[in-house]
């Protein structure tokens, strides 16, 4: 059978490949068959828009990813050690937290952020922290959009109640979760 061949093919690729991309790479060719075969015209209309949605947001991108290596040459490892990595116990909880919740940005942005504070050295609960309060508590989305729509009773109800989540979340990942060595 081919499929246990597949593995031993992408070693020879010139980029890493995980198995998120893989997942990815399959779905994306399913849905481009059923586009081809619900219309030949459909599918080419499909590879023109996802074509367009990358070359608008490489520019995203590209600064995001600039900005991950920035941090990762400019960033001892030691400050993150000491102030996120898997021995600062409450304090780099509260760090990840408040650092999460004050840092703006999509994902274009945060995940090259995290990469360079991951491979910097920080722990799996401050880590934990700030990408759960960056997708419940950021700052800039209760002050653009949460508090004109919602008004300031729902947006400092909600907020104070989601506060706590963060740290929760990070403790408790930091005791089911430890991270492989030399990872």
């Amino acid at each position: 059978m081919v499929v246990h061949r597949i593995p031993h093919l992408l070693r020879k690729v010139p980029f890493k490949v995980n198995s998120a991309f893989f997942v990815i790479s399959i779905l994306a060719l399913i849905l481009t068959a059923w586009a081809y075969w619900k219309s030949p015209e459909l599918a080419l209309r499909g590879f023109r828009s996802g074509g367009t949605l990358f070359i608008e947001l490489l520019p995203n991108l590209a600064m995001g990813f600039l900005m991950a290596g920035m941090i990762q040459v400019l960033l001892p490892k030691e400050l993150v050690a000491a102030w996120a990595g898997e021995g600062s116990g409450l304090r780099g909880l509260l760090v990840g937290t408040l650092a999460g919740a004050a840092t703006p940005g999509g994902p274009f942005f945060q995940f090259p952020v995290v990469a360079a504070m991951w491979k910097a050295g920080a722990g799996v609960g401050p880590m934990t922290a700030y990408l759960t309060a960056w997708a419940l508590l950021g700052f800039q989305r209760v002050i653009i959009w949460e508090i004109p729509v919602l008004g300031w009773h729902f947006a400092l109800a909600r907020w104070g109640l989601a506060a706590a989540v963060p740290v929760i979340l990070g403790w408790i990942m930091s005791l089911v979760y430890h991270r492989p060595p030399g990872v």
